[in-house]
């Protein structure tokens, strides 16, 4: 099963989150009432998007938040722990059994920013991870991560250091903050020291 004109996956997820203009949208419905493969990757995308969901759900993934999602969090009765280190300082953090979400919360002046990277480092300042091209609100005043609970409650005690960096047009970088959290494992089992 082949289609001579297949829509491109961002256009079907595109369309699966109402993100399509309206005259977009009707073209994408009507070629998918008569096109089982583009119907089939319609299906593939919304599995994709309902796993992703799940994930985020049990705070499993590593991705910048919003305000409000760590209030729904709270309203919904789960656990959040949240630790805000001092931009340029450190703070002691652990996750318990009883913990459903971490958050770190990033204070920096964001204004002016146009670009902003989340740039993940061990103790030594080695990059291990970038979230590049962030959301952000330049009138926030504060960046929210969440780290993967799933992660937190299995890591060994280390240090990550959090950096918020500013990308202006040409490329370069420019530090907004740098924040350390000091994580000490206080859960039993596999990579406890």
């Amino acid at each position: 099963m082949n289609c001579a004109t297949p829509f491109d996956i961002g256009v079907l997820t595109d369309y699966w989150s109402a993100a399509l203009m309206p005259s977009e949208e009707e073209k994408v419905e009507e070629h998918l009432l008569s096109c089982d493969f583009c119907g089939d990757r319609l299906r593939e995308v919304i599995a994709l998007a309902e796993a992703v969901r799940s994930l985020a759900r049990e705070g499993s993934l590593l991705m910048v938040v919003s305000d409000a999602f760590v209030k729904r969090l709270a309203q919904e009765g789960l656990h959040v722990r949240e630790y805000a280190p001092p931009r340029g300082g450190s703070i002691a953090c652990t996750v318990t059994a009883e913990d459903d979400f971490l958050i770190g919360r990033l204070a920096a002046d964001l204004s002016g920013a146009k670009r902003v990277d989340l740039s993940l480092c061990n103790a030594v300042g080695a990059e291990q991870m970038r979230l590049a091209d962030i959301p952000f609100r330049a009138g926030a005043g504060s960046v929210a991560f969440q780290q993967s609970i799933t992660y937190a409650k299995a890591a060994p005690s280390e240090t990550l250091v959090a950096r918020l960096l500013t990308i202006d047009d040409a490329g370069g970088e420019r530090l907004l903050g740098a924040y350390t959290f000091q994580h000490t494992r206080t859960l039993p089992g596999p990579g406890a020291r």
